[in-house]
């Protein structure tokens, strides 16, 4: 079956899915999440397995077809591939999970086709990948900075604080399971952001609005932290 076929015979897969159906997760809202992924690889890739475990139609997108369509075959429905524009018009969610300095490329190619969906913003930036992006979201607070480029989105900073490695063998741990902070403006995106959060075997810590996200950026206290949510709390001076 050629990729364009196969595509099409896995959306309509997806769309006849029931909500009974044993791969489909009652979420923490009572229904499953058809989520898109812009950025297929090490951290996309496994956060995006997690929530497709979860019994989520997750579609895939990245600037590597084959890989994508790889990890497609090898997960199965209700996992799906994808363009950039089919994976953000697929999903209810959208996570973002890109090098920081493709932004502004992806606010000028997508912004119109983001604005008013919830996104999950992963990105961390980087001096030797991402230059000056790097110094301005550092100034600016990365938070800001990111909604400065999707000005229509409903951003959620979320996911970008440990290593995809760490996910991979963290996620479903025992209780007490390990910490995400998360950071947005749009409290019914912070919830929906917090129940993916679970959804992937982690506890959400809500550290605060946009600005707040710069408290977990990369080199600040709530980054790397691989820790239970009590301990983050503690840690980032939260309330129990």
């Amino acid at each position: 079956m050629g990729c364009g076929l196969r595509r099409r015979h896995l959306l309509v897969l997806a769309a006849a899915l029931p909500l009974t159906s044993p791969l489909v997760a009652r979420a923490q809202g009572g229904t499953p999440m058809r989520i898109g992924i812009i950025g297929s690889g090490r951290l996309g890739g496994a956060v995006g397995t997690l929530w497709v475990k979860a019994g989520h139609p997750v579609m895939f997108s990245s600037r590597d077809p084959e890989q994508t369509a790889a990890l497609v075959a090898k997960l199965g429905p209700p996992a799906l591939a994808g363009s950039v524009a089919e994976a953000i018009d697929f999903g209810d969610a959208v996570f973002l999970a890109v090098p920081y300095s493709a932004m502004p490329q992806i606010g000028s190619d997508f912004g119109r086709r983001l604005a008013g969906k919830i996104v999950l913003d992963a990105g961390n930036a980087v001096v030797a990948r991402d230059g000056p992006m790097a110094a301005e979201a550092d100034r600016e607070g990365v938070g800001l900075a990111s909604q400065k480029y999707l000005p229509g989105a409903r951003l959620v900073r979320a996911f970008n604080t440990l290593g995809y490695t760490v996910l991979e063998r963290e996620a479903h741990r025992p209780e007490p399971r390990i910490a995400i902070p998360i950071a947005g403006d749009d409290e019914a995106a912070v919830r929906v952001a917090a129940s993916l959060v679970r959804d992937a075997g982690f506890d959400p810590v809500v550290v605060g609005k946009l600005a707040d996200a710069r408290r977990f950026q990369r080199g600040a206290p709530g980054y790397g932290q691989v820790v239970t949510a009590t301990e983050l709390r503690k840690t980032l001076s939260l309330a129990p």
